[in-house]
């Protein structure tokens, strides 16, 4: 039976008593000693391929991580795995890689942590499937959780938008950036412009801008309270990227912040520390050892799945009419994406781009995103983007789609040369979804170098319109593995669909 809004308001209401709240244990499969490693903020799983996957969780003292995997579905067959030690130095949080898996399997894992006397503590259980050759594949993908003061409304039921993706049971949640919003405190209540009052669990280091490295933990911490994202977590692998608010907004290397709220004025110490604690809290399969955040995540012959990381190799914001090339990608980064995606040999690319390419994100008088708001040539840092277009139509790389967050509204925009300035590219989807726990915004306008055009736009009522409102929005992508058909959809805070588009593969 589909419940009406109303019914699941009232319904997610009653669900609200179960947030995990400071103090307060989360029930897990085994009573939690006091004694014992306690499991304050879930387990999760993450960057699941074929052959591999990253656990996860965190602990409340030294100890070292255990788990157990299995893929039978009983624990008593289970294979019985000893992780790394933590301690204060990680915050007690502790990740493991999986190999040798295979394809196409569901496995069940349990994750606890053994004391110095080999005493397992509080142990939860998890799942995920690995991609197989011929299983279809689903996912959900949205961004900007927390944000503009609207955390944890338990007269709301938590971040219920987690429970409506989690009800589509996905293969995986790639999650496009600003998983916190460091640089917004929360309040126990805020007015809302309609005249409502949104109501917070609030915890001490969530009070005012992060600037140290416990504050910045502080945030993953507060968000994985709440029950809705802690179960979407251990049931649906995550694929994180990261943007802008898991530092500060609109943040590059090298700013020196004029920013009154910050004591550390500069950015660079401040990114080192929200980088480590996003490392901390969001697993992800490092590349040879680096601490990189942009990676390709393979998910079988159906799907290749390539993250940006558009803040970590930026130049500063430009000016609207800055000319020359300013970074973005990075050369390093942008000669990667091209080598990659070219080189995949999966039927659909996505590009999980934590920014937009077509629409104007302005930083005050500067530019935050990629379009600078000007017909004509390419300028700024839609030059990088340029080269990457056109790299993409000359090395003949098919089925390609950009995912993107960021601007806090649901839109489908179709990028043509024929529409556009620049024309050496052949024509793409971008599809943008997002906020999922925040303040809706937009639309924003759309700039006409490469050629987009709004197919679907929806987006909030008013600037900063609350979670309450039905306006939080993520996509949703099942891919058939008959015909290969790529079915995209943008649903809003319960799950209703409100676009949809199934896109034929292209073929050599």
């Amino acid at each position: 039976m589909k419940l009406s809004r109303r019914q699941l308001l009232a319904a997610s209401t009653v669900a609200g008593a179960t947030l995990a709240v400071p103090g307060v244990a989360a029930a897990g499969p085994n009573l939690v000693r006091r004694d014992r490693p306690a499991l304050p903020s879930g387990i999760a799983s993450a960057d699941v391929t074929p052959s591999s996957a990253v656990v996860w969780s965190k602990t409340d003292r030294p100890g070292r991580l255990v788990v157990q995997l299995t893929s039978h579905g009983r624990f008593d067959r289970a294979i019985h795995l000893r992780g790394p030690k933590t301690s204060a130095d990680d915050d007690f949080t502790a990740r493991m890689p999986l190999r040798g898996l295979r394809p196409g399997q569901r496995y069940d894992y349990r994750l606890g942590f053994e004391d110095a006397n080999g005493r397992i503590g509080q142990t939860l259980d998890g799942s995920f499937t690995t991609p197989g050759r011929n299983r279809p594949v689903s996912f959900v993908f949205t961004g900007d959780t927390a944000g503009q003061g609207y955390g944890i409304n338990p007269e709301l039921g938590g971040m219920i938008a987690y429970k409506a993706m989690h009800e589509t049971r996905p293969d995986f949640f790639l999650h496009s950036g600003d998983n916190i919003y460091a640089d917004g405190p929360l309040a126990a209540e805020l007015k809302v412009a309609d005249g409502t009052v949104w109501k917070n669990i609030v915890t001490e280091e969530v009070s005012k801008v992060a600037e140290t490295l416990a504050e910045y933990r502080g945030r993953y911490k507060y968000n994985l309270m709440d029950t809705n994202v802690r179960s979407l977590y251990a049931d649906v692998p995550l694929v994180a990227q990261w943007d802008d608010h898991e530092t500060l907004n609109n943040w590059y290397p090298g700013e020196i912040l004029t920013d009154d709220r910050y004591t550390e004025k500069r950015v660079d110490v401040l990114a080192s520390r929200a980088k480590k604690a996003f490392l901390e809290y969001l697993p992800m399969e490092h590349v040879s050892g680096r601490d990189r955040i942009y990676r390709k995540v393979s998910y079988g012959p159906l799907l290749d799945v390539f993250c940006l990381d558009m803040r970590t190799y930026r130049g500063a914001n430009p000016v609207p009419s800055t000319v020359g090339p300013v970074a973005m990608l990075g050369a390093e980064q942008a000669a990667w994406l091209v080598r990659e995606v070219a080189a995949s040999r999966a039927t659909w690319k996505v590009i999980a781009s934590d920014m937009p390419l077509g629409l104007l994100v302005p930083d005050g008088d500067l530019i935050e995103a990629v379009a600078n708001g000007l017909p004509g040539a390419p300028g700024g840092r839609e030059h990088e983007i340029a080269w990457v277009l056109s790299q993409f139509k000359k090395r003949k790389v098919r089925n390609a789609i950009w995912l993107t967050a960021d601007v806090h509204y649901a839109a489908a925009h179709h990028y043509d040369p024929a529409r556009a300035t620049f024309t050496d590219f052949d024509p793409f989807w971008e599809i943008v979804a997002g906020p999922i726990n925040a303040g809706a915004f937009g639309p924003n306008a759309l700039d006409p170098t490469f050629g987009p055009e709004a197919v679907f736009v929806k987006a909030a009522d008013f600037p900063s319109q609350s979670p309450a409102s039905g306006n939080q929005f993520f996509g949703h992508t099942s891919i058939d593995p008959r015909t290969g058909v790529f079915s995209v959809s943008l649903r809003n805070l319960f799950g209703d669909v409100l676009w949809n588009k199934d896109i034929t593969p292209a073929h050599h």
